[in-house]
């Protein structure tokens, strides 16, 4: 998991990518392909 200061690069990285939040940190998570899966916050 990246711990990244802007999630919008990472967002573009792959198509299946969602942004969710989590007890107030921002999450990306990729359900297809979990390597993307990065944090913020």
């Amino acid at each position: 998991m990246k711990i990244a200061n802007s999630l919008k690069t990472l967002k573009a990285r792959h198509k299946a990518c969602r942004l969710v939040r989590r007890k107030g940190r921002i999450y990306i998570i990729n359900k297809t392909n979990p390597r993307f899966k990065a944090r913020q916050g």
